[in-house]
């Protein structure tokens, strides 16, 4: 908990994060109305996963240009830019009158969510890196806390919004409002220029990431289920009838995601970043089999679990991404993230097709299927921690 202390009392820090809990307060209120837009659109588990495709879409196709415009703009203007951007294109979605016009308008967010997540974690490699402290888990729990209040308070205020795009509005007003207050304290912060010249980055020098890069891939395309998801399954699977509850499971989720994240530092400087991906992976296994049990208590508890298990993983996953040697952190970063959105833009598509061809509860199969994939390959990574050097 000594991160969480730092942050608390170094109001550079706490800013910084604060951008974490900004991106992901936007989505857990979004995730509420995903029900909604169901129904509204009249549209089926297949639709949902494209509409959910052209969101990750966007993401994965700004990629490559994040550490051009960090270069450009500087680490902070860029963060700042894309965090005000994300709240903007977020208030659309809700309000598009058809189908078409929900995929533009995700496809549209989609792009400031990849921007601002890669700026955002280089950001706090860079001031780990420049000031000597380790705050990268404990920020991704702040990413987490965001979740919570997003969908906690969101499923208070639903009822007193008439138009959930007046509530879409509201959100990116306050959320914007409290980043224009914090931007002066890293709005000047720029990466430190890398010695090695970009004909280095070889395949030779990334290969050290590809494997942790397969991590992320699957973790965060989990992460990104059961944000889009839960809600859904907690009603068409579990039989939750009061749609204003469908999003307990992911205030579970995101609750326990914090807990862990807000300890992963601590526990990462005892045991090292593999350690702990094998035990978050574990975890994640033990929350999936709770979900599938389908009983409303067991999925609760399971979706619980699991934000518990993949709390610590993409933080330590950022982590090593960002101090690998000779690669500067927006570009490792953008490699790992590379690998993680593709997870995040093939989940919901697979588990939309799944659920309207089969089932929804087996698509979560599948998403506990990959995790056991993802310990496997940790269960590698650990037998060769002592001969490589991350």
């Amino acid at each position: 908990m000594n991160s969480l202390k730092l942050i608390l009392t170094n109001i550079k820090y706490f800013s910084v994060v604060w951008i974490f809990s900004s991106l992901n307060f936007i989505v857990g209120t979004w995730v509420l109305y995903i029900p909604y837009v169901k129904n509204k659109l009249s549209l089926n588990d297949g639709q949902i996963g494209v509409a959910l495709f052209c969101l990750a879409l966007g993401v994965l196709t700004f990629l490559p240009f994040v550490p051009y415009l960090s270069k450009k703009l500087g680490l902070g203007r860029l963060t700042f830019f894309a965090i005000v951007s994300f709240a903007i294109a977020f208030i659309f979605p809700v309000g598009m009158p058809n189908y078409t016009s929900l995929c533009i308008s995700l496809f549209i967010v989609g792009i400031f969510s990849g921007i601002t997540d890669i700026a955002m974690n280089a950001l706090v490699s860079e001031i780990e890196k420049k000031e000597g402290v380790n705050i990268m888990s404990a920020a991704h729990g702040f990413f987490s806390l965001g979740g919570v209040l997003g969908a906690t308070l969101g499923t208070i205020f639903m009822p007193f919004f008439q138009l959930p795009v007046s509530h879409m509005i509201a959100i990116s007003v306050l959320i914007i409002g409290m980043n224009i207050g914090f931007v002066k304290q890293y709005f000047l912060i720029s990466e430190e220029p890398s010695s090695v010249k970009k004909k280095s980055y070889t395949l030779k020098k990334i290969k050290p990431l590809i494997s942790i890069a397969f991590i992320g891939f699957v973790i965060m395309g989990s992460e990104g289920a059961i944000e889009h998801w839960s809600s859904l399954y907690l009603i068409e699977v579990v039989k939750i009838t009061q749609e204003y509850l469908a999003g307990i499971g992911f205030i579970f989720f995101s609750l326990m995601m914090t807990i862990g994240r807000f300890l992963g530092d601590g526990i990462s400087a005892k045991i090292g970043s593999i350690k702990i991906i094998l035990l978050g992976c574990t975890f994640a296994i033990l929350g999936y089999v709770c979900i599938l049990i389908g009983h409303p208590f067991s999925a609760v508890l399971g979706f619980g679990i699991l934000g518990l298990g993949l709390s610590v993983i993409i933080p330590e996953v950022f982590r090593i991404a960002g101090t690998t040697k000779g690669i500067k952190a927006s570009v490792g970063i953008s490699i790992v993230s590379g690998f993680g959105f593709v997870g995040f833009l093939l989940g919901p598509v697979v588990l939309g097709y799944l659920s309207n061809k089969y089932h929804l509860k087996l698509s979560f199969f599948v998403l506990l299927s990959l995790t056991f994939l993802a310990l496997l390959i940790a269960c590698v990574l650990y037998r060769k921690v002592n001969k490589r050097s991350f």
